[in-house]
């Protein structure tokens, strides 16, 4: 494969990342919802909401994790971008990342112990991956 080729596979992860959180904001306020009510999901939310449900709160810290996660990634694959890095190991990398990031929100949802922290993992390592690729070129 070329460094092109390497380079699409990595837009294509970082789109389809920027999708998933999409995604994730509309489940978790989809859930949010449900469980409060419209009227208070229509206010200023000055006041702390009503008890939620613990589904809603672990999609909640999952779409959290996934914005922090998010901005690393998008940061690693813009530099490879910048630098013209675009390996095999990047490629790989942007896909863990993606695929881990998915496989988190269920995982996540459903109170997997364990196999969440693994989940993160993966998509943790594709991070780094990706940051491999780019840093011989600093």
């Amino acid at each position: 494969m070329s460094d092109q080729a390497f380079a699409q596979i990595e837009f294509q992860m970082l789109w389809a990342s920027a999708i998933l959180g999409l995604v994730q904001i509309a489940i978790a306020s989809i859930a949010g919802w449900a469980f409060v009510g419209i009227r208070w999901m229509n206010t200023a939310r000055d006041e702390p909401p009503p008890a939620t449900s613990r589904l809603t709160a672990r999609l909640d810290r999952a779409l959290k994790n996934f914005t922090e996660t998010f901005a690393v990634f998008a940061c690693a694959i813009l530099l490879a971008r910048a630098l013209g890095r675009h390996t095999e190991i990047s490629a790989l990398g942007a896909r863990l990342y993606f695929w881990g990031r998915v496989a988190y929100v269920p995982a996540y949802a459903l109170g997997i112990p364990y196999v969440r922290g693994l989940i993160w993992a993966v998509a943790t390592i594709g991070i780094i991956m990706v940051l491999f690729a780019v840093f011989p070129a600093l």
